[in-house]
C-alpha cells in the first residue's frame, strides 16, 4: 500500500522486450535502498523489483500494466515518480493508495495562477462518478485533491513544492497520465451495482 506523496523521480535508462513485457532499467536517488521483491510505485503503478545495482533497478510490467497505464509509452530518458510502500509505523500522509491504475486521463488545460497550477483533466464518463468534490485522486502517483468534478473531467491545483519534486511540471496539454480512482469510492460504485442499483452521479 502506499500514500501518494512521492519520494523521488527516476530516470528511465533502458528498456527490454521480452514477450509481451518490458523490463525498465531507472536510475534514481532511491534505488541503492531497494531491494529485490520490493514493491515501488512508478508513476502510481505497482510494481516489483528484480534487480538492484548501485543506483540502478530493475521492473517489469506485464501486457495488461502496459495497456491500462502509461508505461507503454514511455521512452529512455523519461522521469517517472517514485514511493516506495508505507511503512507500518509511518504516518499517513495521502490517501490509500493501492498502486493499481484504473485508467488514464488526458490533460486538457494548465493554468499558470498566482504562486501555483491548475491542471485540469479529461476522463471517460464512465468514471465520472467515482470521483467526488474535493475528494482525493492519485496522478501519476500523487495524491492529489480534486475538484470542478465532472462526468467527464476534473481538476487539481498544484502548489510549487510538487510542482518541483515531481515530473507534473514535464506535463504538456495533451499528455497522458495514470489515474487510480479512491478506492472507497470504488468500493461504494461496486456494492450499488451489484445490488442492480444505478452508482451515484
Amino acid at each position: 500500500m502506499f500514500t501518494g506523496i512521492i519520494e523521488a523521480t527516476g530516470t528511465i535508462r533502458t528498456i527490454g522486450t521480452e514477450g509481451a513485457n518490458r523490463h525498465f532499467e531507472i536510475e534514481s536517488p532511491i534505488s541503492q535502498e531497494l531491494k529485490v521483491d520490493q514493491s515501488v510505485a512508478h508513476d502510481g503503478v505497482c510494481l516489483t523489483v528484480t534487480r538492484v545495482e548501485q543506483t540502478h533497478h530493475w521492473v517489469t510490467a506485464v501486457k495488461e500494466t502496459l495497456e491500462r497505464s502509461t508505461l507503454g509509452r514511455y521512452k529512455p530518458g523519461s522521469v517517472v515518480n517514485l514511493e516506495r510502500c508505507m511503512l507500518n509505523n509511518g504516518r499517513f500522509d495521502g490517501h490509500i493508495v493501492q498502486g493499481h491504475v484504473d485508467t488514464t486521463a488526458l490533460v486538457q488545460e494548465i493554468s499558470e495562477l498566482e504562486g501555483s497550477w491548475e491542471y485540469t483533466f479529461k476522463i471517460n464518463n464512465m468514471h465520472g462518478h467515482v470521483m467526488v468534490e474535493k475528494g482525493s485522486v492519485t496522478i501519476n502517483g500523487i495524491s492529489l485533491t480534486c475538484y470542478h468534478v465532472r462526468d467527464n473531467s476534473f481538476r487539481v491545483a498544484i502548489i510549487p513544492y510538487t510542482h518541483e519534486h515531481t515530473n507534473i511540471s514535464r506535463l504538456k496539454k495533451g499528455d497522458l497520465v495514470n489515474i487510480e480512482f479512491d478506492i472507497i469510492g470504488k468500493y461504494v460504485e461496486r456494492l450499488l451495482t451489484s445490488r442492480g442499483r444505478q452508482p451515484f452521479h
